[in-house]
């Protein structure tokens, strides 16, 4: 059997590779694995900061109370061997994403990372924590004379292969087994278009690629002949291509290798498509989204703030749920509005009855945000200079509002006017949440004068800083 040391050094470099990656993937996160070496071991919790935390009660249950984790499966334990893999799937627990397997290297391990609420489909995720297991279940079966040390590494870049990896099970479950479209060049030419200029701007439109057994049943708008099909890899002239495609439902249709011609509606059983966005854009199988892509990465994001720290502080307050429930909706989609068409925009969430005093455009009747034609035109009115006053009420009191106050700590210059404004009217008017978008995208939720952030913080463990049994693990958060 492998000893203590050398497990405990396996399991610190993976995880911290692990971390990393999916930092770049979908944010700061964490990572975490329980685990049984042999059908023998006690099983072990391995969470350096504290992902697992409240979830006592279900790891009791599942590990502690219950042996059917440890007899479940009849793989023989033989620590030479890691191939024979038996999956185990995503514990379904709330905030968090797990993968495990079973191999006759390590009888047991349970994978686990954040849950983020702004992720556009967690499989590419999953498929990064089965990976891990098979990391872990080679590096063991290799022992300590063996062992390279890559893993943590290979595992901090592995956002593309798991994007791969994802694509290629949905499509051997929707289309079978025998299909010869190759992934891997699809994506590279996707992040290829998309650090792309054309005369200053980045790519706009859509992309779709299809297998080459269903072009025929195909409608095209406009169809090149074979000979004349540009290159995927001539990526400045697909970039001048894709222009014809700009802000209308027409769609460049391509093959892993070429360009075929232009459609619009007719879309084959299968077909991976591309939107591009400007600095940004989505991958989706069909229409199920995958990831998105900026910066010449793949990332989880669904580039939508979900504004949690809003929702966070809503609940904290004795409104009904209700209401609370109608007005985060609202705000929602002001911000996302306000994002989408790259504006800034400020607007004050006033929970006091009756609401305070801003000066600015008030209205002599609040417009109700719950009736549409209202709602739609907040989302006008944002544009303009000043901030949107909504009340408890889910009303609209005033728009252009000026946002007034003495200094505070906690400013900052290099975030402007706008900014630095709430920030000091916050300070000076209990109950009011104010969320200011930059014309950047970026989202910032004051209240009290100083910039709330979401409750969980990565901060290490004192339990769990290396492997210790789960048994301990429970008796100890208990």
């Amino acid at each position: 059997m492998a000893n203590h040391s050398f497990i405990r050094r396996c399991i610190t470099e993976t995880i911290e590779g692990l971390r990393e990656g999916l930092t770049l993937f979908s944010g700061p996160s964490r990572a975490a694995v329980i685990y049984a070496v042999t059908p023998d071991d006690p099983i072990y919790i391995f969470d350096p900061q504290n992902l697992l935390a409240g979830h006592e009660p279900k790891f009791k249950e599942l590990y502690i109370d219950s042996d059917d984790w440890r007899t479940k499966c009849s793989i023989k334990y033989d620590k030479k061997k890691f191939s024979n893999l038996i999956p185990e799937k995503n514990l379904g627990l709330a905030g968090l994403i797990s993968y495990g397997g079973r191999s006759s290297s390590i009888v047991y391990q349970m994978w686990f990372t954040d849950h983020h609420p702004d992720m556009c489909n967690i499989g590419p995720t999953e498929r990064w924590l089965e990976h891990a297991v098979y990391r872990f279940s080679h590096d063991l079966a290799n022992e300590e004379e063996l062992y390279t040390g890559i893993s943590g590494s290979f595992l901090k870049e592995y956002a593309t292969h798991a994007v791969r990896d994802f694509i290629v099970d949905e499509m051997n479950i929707r289309i079978g087994w025998d299909t010869r479209m190759r992934v891997y060049p699809i994506l590279e030419a996707v992040l290829k278009i998309s650090r792309t200029p054309e005369e200053g701007e980045w790519p706009r439109g859509k992309l779709l690629f299809v297998e080459k057994a269903s072009i025929p049943k195909m409608n095209f708008i406009l169809e090149l002949p074979e000979a004349e099909q540009p290159c995927l890899d001539n990526v400045k002239h697909i970039r001048k291509l894709l222009v014809s495609v700009e802000n209308s439902d027409l769609k460049l249709v391509a093959t892993e290798n070429t360009i075929i011609g232009i459609t619009r509606e007719d879309h084959p059983d299968f077909f991976i498509s591309v939107d591009f966005r400007g600095g940004y854009g989505f991958l989706a199988i069909n229409d199920e989204l995958v990831c998105s892509f900026s910066d010449g990465r793949f990332k989880s994001t669904t580039h939508k703030e979900k504004l949690v720290q809003v929702e966070e502080a809503l609940m904290d307050t004795d409104m009904d749920a209700e209401k609370v429930t109608a007005l985060f909706k609202v705000v929602t989609g002001i911000v996302h509005n306000a994002a989408g068409h790259r504006y800034g925009c400020s607007i004050v969430i006033d929970l006091n009855d009756p609401p305070v005093f801003i000066m600015g455009h008030s209205l002599l009747h609040p417009l109700d945000l719950k009736n549409q034609d209202n709602y739609d035109l907040a989302k006008s009115l944002s544009k303009v200079d000043g901030a949107l006053h909504i009340g408890a009420d889910v009303k609209l009191h005033g728009f252009a509002c000026l946002l007034q106050g003495r200094n505070v700590p906690g400013e900052n210059r290099a975030r402007g006017a706008r900014f630095n404004s709430a920030l000091r009217f916050t300070a000076e008017h209990e109950n009011v949440i104010v969320i200011v978008v930059s014309s950047d995208t970026l989202v910032s939720v004051m209240m009290g004068g100083t910039v709330l952030k979401t409750k969980w913080k990565l901060e290490t463990s004192l339990i769990c800083n290396i492997p210790v049994p789960l048994e301990k693990w429970v008796a100890v958060s208990e």
